[in-house]
């Protein structure tokens, strides 16, 4: 089979895009993820192994996505989609770490040559890749990089364009799909704007007119899928697009998008003159993955509603249709979360439906949202979606109701398998979801933040010389080595009233995480720094250098 492998053809391009010494790269949760200008050899080898991903699986289309999401605008990444939509098997991680650390042309042709006899891959069988990019500027020479890749090997090779992460997961399932009975849609950016929007405006008919929606586009790629839902949705939803200079150097996600709201926990400085009093707002991140809600009170004091008010509002309103539909005994919804989820979003959602707490992660809580009939999973961040198992889309469309009230609720629960991506967390179409909810309940930002109260909470980051010490157990909340250190840990929170604390290692950098939280907001900042204190000192941090906030 390996003769079969165009050796000639891979050399030749290979030697166009050589690896830079001395770097070392990973495939991670978000795929292959540093400086730009370091990403070129890791691009062509991306090409090359999506190809060889797409004749594993017999010719089915492998999606590649050019994105950092919400990193400095500086950073680009590259990852595979698999053929429903969804990351790449893990099993798959380490031979894409493996391709990119090859150190030279030879030894990379050496490295495909032995992957091919291991994973017993048909180099006969076709190959065909779909892929995309954000609005980086080290996005058109990287692309440039992953087409020689796809040329290299012989690839079948569709480019989508500049478009946002999720719109790419959509066309590869799409494409997959089509001609099928699980057909997922026109396998085209128009395809999803159309199916998004149309099954939004059956949802909404009959609802008073929501005020217009502040949409804050991070200055990335969402404005130009944003842009062009605004033509799609007319008067149905009026968007108010913000921070959309896709051309502005130095500008994407530059104290702007998801996750500067979420982790300042304030607006955009470039919203203070937009969003008044009472008005609902949210962002998108640089690749419209995750979405974060906010409003402004009466007073103009600024209140966030991330992805657990996002999670709980979803939830609860899924459950009320399946009750209305006459469904509840035959479809099960369940919420997973992770432990960054705040403890009184958690105890909200106990007391409505099962609650499943997994490590930090996406593909942890989609695979765990698998098993409900729809699993419903936002992170606190922002990225989530629900997911309705095969078998409950069977249900939905054979089940006969046996009242008005029953056949609207049931109407309904069908459209929102419409309006929700279900490949993957898409700001875009979570937005189109919470505005939905929102018009049934006549909710406004108020109303909806009210459901449960926020218990205060800090998370603070400890440098440590080795980050590999620190293991966990129980969903990332309690750690079983450095040994003692838990013991020490449960000592401290229970002097706090409503305490809470876990803490992880990061999986990026050499830092641990701990968070706190406590009914009382000085107490959280206290158990938190106390928690810090207490794991610097463990792993013999340098008291000349001990942060001074550290208790």
């Amino acid at each position: 089979m390996a003769s079969l492998l165009p050796v000639d053809a891979i050399r030749a391009l290979s030697e166009q895009h050589a690896k830079p010494p001395n770097v070392h790269f990973q495939y991670g949760t978000a795929g292959f993820r540093t400086l730009g200008n370091l990403l070129d050899s890791v691009v062509f080898r991306v090409g090359i192994l999506a190809a060889l991903r797409s004749k594993r699986l017999d010719g089915k289309t492998i999606g590649v996505m050019v994105t950092a999401s919400h990193n400095p605008e500086p950073d680009n990444g590259v990852k595979l989609v698999d053929p429903r939509g969804e990351m790449l098997e893990a099993s798959w991680e380490a031979h894409a770490t493996n391709l990119a650390n090859a150190p030279t042309t030879d030894a990379f042709i050496e490295s495909v040559d032995a992957f091919v006899k291991t994973a017993k891959i048909d180099l006969s069988k076709p190959a065909r890749v779909v892929y995309a990019r954000d609005t980086r500027p080290s996005g058109p020479s990287l692309i440039v990089a992953l087409e020689d890749g796809l040329k290299a090997i012989g690839a079948e090779a569709r480019s989508a364009g500049v478009t946002t992460t999720p719109v790419l997961h959509y066309l590869v399932k799409a494409i997959n799909t089509k001609g099928t009975k699980d057909s997922y849609g026109e396998d085209s950016e128009e395809g999803y704007l159309d199916k998004l929007s149309t099954a939004f405006k059956k949802l909404v008919a009959g609802k008073p007119a929501v005020p217009p929606l502040v949409v804050d586009c991070a200055n990335g790629v969402g404005t130009i899928v944003g842009e062009k839902l605004v033509t799609y949705l007319g008067d149905t939803l009026k968007l108010i697009l913000e921070n959309t200079a896709i051309d502005t150097a130095g500008a994407l996600n530059n104290s702007c998008g998801a996750d500067f709201v979420k982790t300042s926990q304030r607006l955009p400085p470039s919203l203070a003159s937009v969003l008044k009093p009472g008005q609902r707002g949210c962002s998108l991140d640089g690749d419209a993955d995750r979405l974060i809600y906010y409003y402004l009170d009466e007073r103009g004091q600024f209140h966030m509603l991330d992805g657990d008010k996002i999670a709980a509002l979803v939830a609860a309103f899924i459950v009320e249709l399946t009750k209305s539909a006459g469904l509840e005994n035959e479809i099960q919804v369940g919420i997973v979360q992770t432990a960054y989820a705040n403890g009184g979003s958690t105890k909200y959602l106990s007391e409505r439906l099962p609650v499943k707490c997994v490590p930090t992660g996406v593909k942890h809580l989609h695979h765990a949202a698998e098993h409900y009939d729809i699993g419903v999973y936002f992170e606190a961040n922002g990225h989530g979606t629900v997911l309705f198992s095969p078998d409950t889309l069977n249900k939905l469309s054979a089940h006969q109701p046996s009242t008005p009230a029953q056949s609207t609720a049931l109407n309904h629960l069908i459209n929102l398998t419409q309006v929700i991506n279900q490949t993957v967390g898409d700001a875009l179409s979570d937005m189109l979801l919470v505005e939905v909810v929102l018009a049934h309940k006549s909710y406004s930002g108020v109303e909806w933040d009210s459901l449960y109260v926020d218990l205060p909470n800090r998370l603070v980051k400890v440098v440590v010389p080795d980050r590999s010490l620190f293991k966990t157990e129980d969903a990332e909340r309690r750690l079983v080595s450095p040994s003692g250190l838990q013991a020490k840990i449960d000592e401290l929170v229970r002097r706090y009233d409503g305490g809470r604390s876990f803490v992880r290692p990061s999986g990026t950098e050499d830092v641990v995480r701990v968070y706190a939280e406590a009914t009382v907001r000085s107490q959280a900042d206290e158990l938190a720094f106390r928690v810090a204190g207490l794991v610097y000192d463990e792993v013999g941090g340098d008291p000349t250098k001990r942060p001074g906030e550290f208790l």
